[in-house]
Order: C-alpha cells, then structure tokens, then sequence
C-alpha cells in the first residue's frame, strides 16, 4: 500500500476515534445534566413537604394553645314570683330554698287551677352543665308521671331529709334518672342526667 493511502486510512481511524469520543462525552454530558434536573426537582419536592410539615404542626400548635370548650349560654329565668303565685293557688308547690350554689333556674311554668290538671315546673342547669327538672301536680294516677318521665324502671329508693323517694331509671332517655315522691295528693318529680346525688341535693332544698 502506497503512503498515501496509509494516511487516509489512519485520518479515518483517528476521526472515528473522535467521533466516538465526542459522542461519549455528549452523553456523559447529557447524563450529569439530567442528574442534576432530577436532583433539584427531588430537593425542591422535599423542602416543599419539609414546609408544609412545618406549617402544619405550627397551626396545630396555634390551635391546640387557643382552644377553648364551647359551652351554650346558660340563659337564667327568674322564678320566685311565679313560685310565690303558684303558692297562692296551690299550697303544695315547692321550690329550692336556697338554690344549690352555682346552679341556675332556666325554665319555669305553672298551670293554675282552671287548666286542670294544675301543676308546676321549675328547670335547673347545675354547675356541671348537667340539667335537673322538678315537676309537680295534683294528679297522683301513674298517668302524670308516665306524661313526664315515659318508661321507667324501679331502681330502689333514696332517704332525702327522712323521706324516702322511689328511683326511677328512665327508659327513653339515655342517662337520666328520678326520684318520685306520692303523698297527700300531690305527685313531686325531681328529674334529669346529673345522677342521684344531684337529684338528692335538690330534693333536699324543696320547700
């Protein structure tokens, strides 16, 4: 072979060469360019969520020191003139003599003699948030007390003040209780969900 033609044939090796070459490194190029991409995504990704984690547990934070229960305004009714009235009209109506302190009177209602039967409410709210309902009348036939209470069940008897009260678990109302006092014409219910020793200390005030 002629050395020319020597030469061209190792020009041609050699461009090869660098064509490989070049195209080796493009793509390593290529590769570290695509790297960093998916790095920064990853890392803008991560302090996104590192943020909003951060975010999150302030607000909880923020919530968890300034939260404060709810509880409905106890709107409170006064009681002792209507109590006074229904004295005038019915000697047997009792009312709390004190009221239990820190409890307050909401609702009250008096039937007069030309609405037979007559009878006579007084609704309480205690200091627990817990209700408590005294309901009279002259009526003593279990109707009045089926008309107030539903479905009972006898659960014994409490001694309030030397009087014992019949208890009565109510059936149609999940967690309220009873005590029921029949004498002398008059039908007393001292009712509600603050269990029996609330029931016993405002059966114990009555006058």
């Amino acid at each position: 072979m002629s050395s020319t033609g020597q030469d061209a044939s190792g020009e041609a090796a050699a461009t090869e060469k660098a064509r490989e070459r070049a195209q080796v490194l493009a793509e390593a190029d290529e590769y570290r360019q695509a790297y960093r991409r998916d790095k920064a995504k990853s890392q803008t990704v991560g302090n996104m969520v590192g943020a909003l984690v951060i975010c999150l547990a302030v607000v909880a934070f923020l919530m968890l020191v300034t939260w404060r229960p709810k509880h409905e305004e106890v709107k409170a009714v006064e009681y002792t003139a209507q109590l006074e009235d229904a004295r005038k009209a019915a000697s047997w109506a009792r009312g709390p003599e004190p009221m239990p302190t820190g409890w307050t009177a909401t609702s009250v209602e008096f039937r007069a003699p030309q609405q037979e039967p007559i009878t006579w409410h007084l609704g309480v709210v205690t200091n627990e948030r817990k209700y408590v309902g005294l309901e009279q009348s002259n009526v003593t036939t279990p109707k009045f007390q089926a008309d107030k209470l539903g479905r009972t069940s006898y659960d014994g008897t409490s001694a309030v003040a030397g009087v014992t009260w019949q208890r009565k678990i109510l059936l149609d109302r999940k967690g309220e209780n009873a005590l029921v006092l029949v004498g002398s014409g008059v039908t007393t219910i001292v009712a509600g969900n603050a269990g029996y020793p609330a029931l016993e200390a405002f059966a114990s005030v009555l006058r």
